[in-house]
C-alpha cells in the first residue's frame, strides 16, 4: 500500500487531499496542529500537536514515522496574513516566512530517510510567489515566503534527482477555503482533482517545475 504524508491535513485543501488518497487506497498520514473529526475519519494515522516551526515537533513527527517509507510527501501547511505598507508587522512577516518557506524545507530534510527512489514531494505553493506574475502588489509576507519556497523547492528538485526523488511546486488555484474567507473561485474538490493529476504526472523528467493545478506551467 502506498503511503502519503500530508501536512496541514485537518481542513481545507489538506483535508481534501487526505480524502482523495484514502479513496485511492493509500495509507494516509495527516499531520496538523489540532486534529479534526473529518481527518480522523479518513486518515490511517494522525500526528497532531505538530507546530511546523518547532524543532521538537519535527522530532516528534520523525519518531511517529520511524521505519515507514513515504511514497508521497505533500507540504501543504501554510499561512497568509495581511501586510500593509506603512504599518508592517515584521513579526508577521517572519512568521509567514517560517511557516511557508523554512518549515517545508525542515520537514523534507527530516523525513529524507523515509523517502526512496520513486518517492515524490509535492509542495503546495502559490502563484503569488511568482515574481513575473505579480501585477497587483501587496501581501508582502505571503508573496516573499512563497517565492522563497519556490526557490527552495527548485533546489530540492535538483539535489534529489540523483536519488530518484521528484519534486514539484504546485499552485492549487484560488480555492474556497478559510484562508481566503471562502471567497475563492473553485472548490477544494476541484482543486485537489487537478493537484492529483499533476502529482501523478510528476517524474524525474519534469521535476522542479511550477504548475497550476489546471496544468498550466507558471512563470517564476
Amino acid at each position: 500500500m502506498k503511503h502519503v504524508v500530508i501536512t496541514g491535513a485537518n481542513r481545507g485543501i489538506g483535508l481534501e487531499l487526505a480524502r482523495h488518497y484514502q479513496t485511492e487506497g493509500w495509507h494516509v498520514t495527516g499531520t496538523c496542529r489540532e486534529t479534526s473529526p473529518e481527518l480522523e475519519k479518513v486518515a490511517s494515522q494522525v500526528v497532531d500537536d505538530i507546530d511546523v516551526t518547532s524543532e521538537k515537533s519535527i522530532e516528534q513527527l520523525v519518531a511517529a514515522l520511524d521505519g515507514q517509507t513515504i511514497d508521497l510527501l505533500i507540504n501543504n501547511a501554510g499561512i497568509m496574513q495581511e501586510d500593509v505598507l506603512g504599518s508592517f508587522n515584521f513579526d508577521s512577516l517572519r512568521l509567514q516566512m517560517e511557516i511557508n518557506a523554512f518549515a517545508p524545507l525542515r520537514i523534507c530534510e527530516a523525513l529524507l530517510p523515509n523517502l526512496q527512489a520513486g518517492s515524490k514531494i509535492a509542495n503546495i505553493t502559490s502563484r503569488m510567489g511568482s515574481i513575473a506574475d505579480n501585477d497587483s502588489g501587496g501581501r508582502y509576507g505571503y508573496r516573499a515566503s512563497k517565492a522563497a519556497f519556490n526557490a527552495l523547492g527548485r533546489s530540492l528538485a535538483i539535489e534529489l534527482k540523483e536519488q530518484g526523488i521528484a519534486v514539484a511546486q504546485l499552485h492549487p488555484g484560488f480555492v474556497k477555503t478559510r484562508m481566503v474567507n471562502f471567497g475563492g473561485l473553485i472548490t477544494t474538490e476541484e482543486s485537489v482533482a487537478g493537484l492529483a493529476e499533476r502529482i501523478e504526472a510528476l517524474n524525474l523528467e519534469n521535476s522542479g517545475s511550477f504548475w497550476h493545478s489546471n496544468g498550466d506551467e507558471l512563470p517564476w
